[in-house]
């Protein structure tokens, strides 16, 4: 692993001599957006207090001894902005709904003043000219970027098998409830980050499974949107069907805040021309504590049989929601085919389209200008081949145009198999408002051998779809934290807000991890 924060880290080091005790001082432990930003206009807190405790907080839980090495970078600016949200304050006025609150960004998202890596060698210190749409959303309504936090290399996309987490830039991700365990998914770092309190809350991209899972796995709150509801302009990307960024936030009102300031048609992502009247600036208006009343929702038996203590837990979740007035239908199959395959190709075809879009966006500044070239560079390095083979980075250089005619059936099939003949149809034959299924098994032991060890896991039928999940805290299984998934058609967002928000009232399972 290299050493890549010694100018930034610096100034953290005196911060944490200086204040050593200002985030237990300060009661941020757990603290929400709504009451840190009461706190802000009562007086009780200081933009630049606040923000000093949390970068002292990150030198202390994941710089230094055993720690979860979630971040890969620190932003430098972080204490200047933080004073000049002060001043504004004292002047009466705010930028936003996220005045002062600090978040984590998961390293495969554009910022102009720290570098975004992808958590791969070959980008580092690779910093683009502008943010991404969604980190300029973020910044208009007042967020501060405290860094950008490691992830599962590529996004998971690289090798024939890996370790979530893990990236050659940035090392291996730890898991806050048992530093020996996986966060899984590639947004590792922005799970384990705003778990273990070093930021309010993160954001993190899924293509399938990488928001779901390590919100499951971290005891978080994870919105996964329908594909096109945020931009994905300034993401290094995998997947130009299947990508999209999403909040991971300790409580579902963090995560409504959130999804409503990064909202938008953006000229330069077609996708999100499809949201214009689908998307709502303020998702707190579906925060209904009584959200599960009358609803009817399918129970996939598919997302059971992989962790018996898991399914225990479901079936008392299902007792649960019936309790709450839902009502629960048995569904057994969501999509007659395997749209694996198809999804698989599809990615493989888009990767090596995105990526080689994504090097030429960065100019004379590129260290290389296509994937043939990027495969060249990283079959070389040591560090990158010390564990894994990446051999889905050579799979996708091979691939020819998005022009080709198995690039084009096979997206066509993933897309009818998963939504018409898939989400819709059963949703439609059982007048569902939702699907739920165990969101992830508890952790597993971290294993740079034999890689990841996925038991349990529902995401893909709304992956593939790209249609929304989110994914709640359910319960605990040796201290080790399990989440619920309620995924649905397109667009369903505040369906699905409503009813997560309920189960979370009723449940209240989110407990912090002992740091």
């Amino acid at each position: 692993m290299r050493n890549l924060l010694p100018l930034l880290v610096l100034p953290l080091l005196f911060i944490a001599c200086q204040t050593s005790s200002k985030f237990d001082e300060l009661g941020l432990e757990e603290i929400t957006i709504t009451e840190l930003r009461e706190g802000y206009e009562n007086g009780t807190f200081t933009v630049e207090d606040v923000i000093a405790a949390y970068l002292e907080r990150i030198t202390e839980k994941d710089q230094s001894g055993p720690t979860l090495n979630s971040m890969l970078y620190i932003n430098p600016k972080a204490l200047e902005i933080a004073r000049e949200m002060d001043a504004e304050l004292k002047g009466g006025s705010t930028r936003g709904p996220l005045h002062g609150i600090p978040v984590v960004l998961k390293d495969n998202i554009n910022t102009d003043d720290m570098p975004t890596t992808a958590g791969a060698n070959i980008l580092d210190g690779s910093i683009p000219d502008e943010d991404a749409f969604i980190t300029k959303k973020l910044r208009d309504a007042g967020a501060i970027i405290l860094g950008k936090a490691n992830l599962s290399e590529w996004a998971n996309f690289h090798s024939s098998f890996s370790s979530s987490g893990w990236s050659a830039l940035g090392g291996q991700v730890n898991n806050p409830y048992d530093l020996t365990r996986n966060p899984c998914g590639s947004s590792a770092g922005s799970g384990a980050a705003a778990s273990a309190n070093m930021a309010v809350f993160a954001i993190g991209t899924e293509t399938n499974g990488s928001i779901t899972c390590p919100s499951s796995a971290n005891g978080l709150v994870g919105i996964k949107p329908t594909v096109g509801l945020l931009s994905r302009s300034g993401i290094i990307p995998i997947s130009y069907t299947q990508d999209t960024a999403g909040p991971m936030a300790r409580t579902v009102t963090d995560a409504a805040i959130a999804l409503g300031t990064m909202v938008g048609v953006d000229t330069t992502d077609e996708k999100t021309q499809l949201s214009e009247g689908n998307y709502h600036t303020d998702y707190t208006q579906f925060l209904n504590e009584n959200g599960l009343e009358g609803k009817r929702i399918g129970l996939w038996t598919g997302s059971l049989g992989g962790h018996f203590r898991v399914d225990t837990l479901m079936h008392e979740t299902v007792r649960l929601l019936e309790e709450q007035g839902a009502e629960i239908v048995e569904i057994e199959q969501i999509s007659e085919q395997n749209a694996g395959g198809d999804s698989y190709n599809t990615m493989l075809f888009e990767f090596k389209d995105g990526l080689n879009k994504y090097f030429e966006s960065l100019g004379q500044d590129a260290p290389v200008k296509n994937m043939e070239e990027l495969v060249e560079a990283t079959l070389n390095d040591p560090e990158e081949m010390k564990y894994f083979d990446h051999d889905i980075l050579i799979q996708a250089s091979k691939k020819g145009s998005l022009e080709s005619e198995e690039y084009q059936e096979a997206l066509e099939r993933m897309l009818r198999i998963t939504r018409d003949e898939g989400i819709d149809r059963v949703m439609d034959e059982h007048n569902l408002d939702a699907i739920i299924g165990p969101t992830g098994g508890p952790a597993w032991k971290t294993d740079l051998t034999n890689g990841d060890n996925f038991a349990v896991s529902s995401s893909s039928p709304a992956a593939r779809a790209g249609y929304p999940n989110i994914t709640v805290p359910m319960g605990f299984i040796d201290e080790l934290p399990v989440g619920i998934s309620f995924f649905g058609r397109a667009w369903s967002e505040p369906l699905l807000i409503e009813m997560a928000y309920s189960f979370e009232q009723a449940t209240n399972a989110r407990k912090a991890p002992k740091l």
